[in-house]
């Protein structure tokens, strides 16, 4: 039954099981606990002549009323929802799994006497009655839901056709509030060992996360999933081991090249590998001819997935190729022909992800396009043995150029929090050692190494959630390719929230670790031309129509891909 009031809280005043509305024209005397009879319109006027304004000024929570608008019985239903959006606790399901209040429970009663006396109590009872005029137990729970608002689940719409800053703007909306708090406690919850309270927000979380949904609540779905895989294998090790395994199929090989592919942000940190390449080498092309009337750049890659940065980097040397020619530096050997630039790709089949014939393949195409655009080609594949890593294991002639490109490779060797061996470092010391002329290193900017498990999640679901809300720009939520995408993300976010130890196969960093890691193992960093820059500016404005929501910029010697602010890929040179 309503309690009359325009706040819309259903019997909000129910004393002793009957509501206001129910007593009518009976009044109560609350020190005698006996009733008398008074007219309706005189309970009212008595009631409006005796609330006075009052300003509450506490000063650990100073939002509550911190306004005189408490000045009326009809002013109470705005004064109740400024107060139910005030962020005290949770209630899930029924359950009070409460956050850190933000004023202590003595505030609170003080607060809520100050209330019953403002709204209930009239000068003929005596204002100094110290007996709380609420006692009823309906009454007592609906004051504990103010304190403690329930988010609501958010209207969901799936436009028709891709946004570009209009997903971005629910960051601040309810939405994002609760699904960024419910993912940090139940992360929290893990942590502490409190399963039974971790699976009670894991199961709130289903109800706010949609597959379908706005990026946020995509992200949040594919956090979930694997929260409630985390909360099931506590103690095993089967699903870790089944979550990794799904990273080296191929249907993960298909979405990670589509994500590749449609990403500005992945592809154009590809590109930028390149121009670091190139920019190395732009004067020595340009330079006196070698003896041998050829310039062999040899590129040793330890993952070259599906070989698309090597068609940007055999049309780049072509390209440089030609503008030399225009520019009169023909580099004609001593029989008057065009002196061709040679290139050379050594992987690695451990690394293929598909096997040998699939990495054959790729060299074929390469081969075919490199004969096209007249750049010679030739291509290596090798067994992974540390041991080998050096000039004569990797065939590396004398008068090749070496470069080694770790191109989102790095992060998948295991580090000195793995294991004693420290594979990542030995590797980085191991290709020092052959002095390359530069070594590519493109990363996610995303923080999932050593952090704790708590601090993991949240920059997963934030990084994620950027991610995906910039597809919106460039690919429709429907799209088949979208899915097949966001299939591949949900298994990468998978990996990271379910598995530790060997079994977390991506150990992100960022890219300040990534400089002191580099550091360590010798390197010293190229920095990075304002031409650079400028081209790949250039390059994000054509692959994206000028979306402004995409950013390049430089930073910490590297060049920053990002959305809406939020670093996604970055790319350094070292040497």
């Amino acid at each position: 039954m309503s309690s009359g009031f325009s706040g819309g809280y259903p019997d909000y005043f129910n004393i002793s099981g009957r509501s206001m509305s129910m007593m009518n024209n009976q009044h109560v005397n609350y020190r005698s606990g006996m009733i008398r009879k008074r007219s309706l319109v005189e309970f009212q006027q008595q009631h409006m002549r005796n609330v006075k304004p009052r300003a509450y000024g506490y000063n650990n929570h100073p939002n509550i009323i911190s306004s005189p608008e408490v000045s009326s019985v009809s002013n109470f239903s705005s004064s109740s929802q400024q107060l139910q959006t005030e962020r005290f606790s949770h209630s899930y399901s029924g359950k009070q799994l409460q956050q850190q209040p933000l004023v202590n429970k003595e505030v609170q009663r003080r607060m809520l006497r100050e209330l019953e006396r403002e709204l209930l109590l009239d000068d003929e009872e005596g204002e100094n009655d110290a007996v709380s005029a609420v006692t009823d137990t309906n009454y007592s729970e609906t004051l504990q839901k103010l304190f403690n608002p329930v988010c609501k689940k958010p209207e969901t719409r799936i436009p028709s056709t891709p946004t570009t800053s209009s997903s971005s703007s629910c960051a601040s909306s309810s939405s994002t509030v609760c699904l960024k708090q419910l993912i940090s406690d139940a992360a929290e919850a893990i942590t502490d060992g409190k399963l039974e309270i971790a699976r009670e927000l894991t199961t709130r979380l289903n109800q706010y996360s949609y597959a379908r949904g706005t990026p946020e609540q995509r992200v949040g779905c594919y956090i979930a999933s694997a929260l409630r895989a985390r909360l099931r294998v506590k103690s095993t090790v089967e699903e870790q081991s089944s979550s990794t395994i799904e990273l080296y199929k191929k249907d993960h090989i298909v979405s990670t090249q589509l994500l590749y592919d449609k990403s500005p942000c992945f592809k154009l940190a590809f590109m930028a590998a390149n121009n670091l390449i190139m920019q190395t080498f732009s004067g020595s092309m340009s330079g006196p001819v070698q003896p041998e009337g050829k310039f062999n750049i040899h590129v040793v890659d330890f993952d070259v997935g599906h070989a698309l940065q090597y068609v940007y980097l055999i049309h780049e040397i072509a390209a440089a190729r030609r503008i030399n020619n225009r520019n009169g530096n023909s580099n004609n050997n001593s029989n008057g022909n065009r002196i061709p630039i040679s290139l050379k790709l050594t992987t690695f089949k451990d690394f293929g992800n598909g096997g040998v014939e699939r990495l054959k393949v790729l060299g074929d195409g390469l081969k075919s396009l490199a004969n096209k655009l007249g750049v010679l080609f030739s291509y290596n594949v090798l067994e992974f043995k540390l041991s080998e890593i050096s000039k004569q294991g990797l065939l590396v002639a004398n008068d090749d150029v070496l470069v080694v490109n770790f191109a989102f490779k790095l992060n998948k060797f295991p580090d000195e929090s793995v294991s004693t061996e420290n594979l990542r470092d030995a590797l980085l010391r191991r290709v020092k050692g052959m002095s390359p002329a530069v070594v590519t290193v493109a990363e996610q900017d995303l923080n999932t190494n050593t952090a704790s498990f708590t601090a993991r999640v949240n920059d997963v679901f934030g990084y994620y959630t950027a991610l995906v809300d910039s597809f919106d720009a460039t690919i429709g939520r429907e799209s088949v390719e979208r899915v097949k995408i966001e299939e591949g993300l949900s298994r990468r976010i998978g990996n990271s929230v379910v598995c530790e130890g060997r079994e977390r196969v991506e150990r992100c960093e960022v890219f300040g670790k990534w400089r002191a890691r580099m550091r360590m193992a010798g390197f010293d960093q190229k920095p990075v031309s304002r031409v650079t820059v400028d081209s790949l500016v250039l390059k994000v404005n054509s692959g994206t129509r000028g979306n402004p929501g995409f950013t390049v910029k430089e930073d910490l010697g590297g060049v920053s891909f990002g959305w809406l602010g939020r670093s996604l890929t970055i790319v350094s040179a070292w040497d």
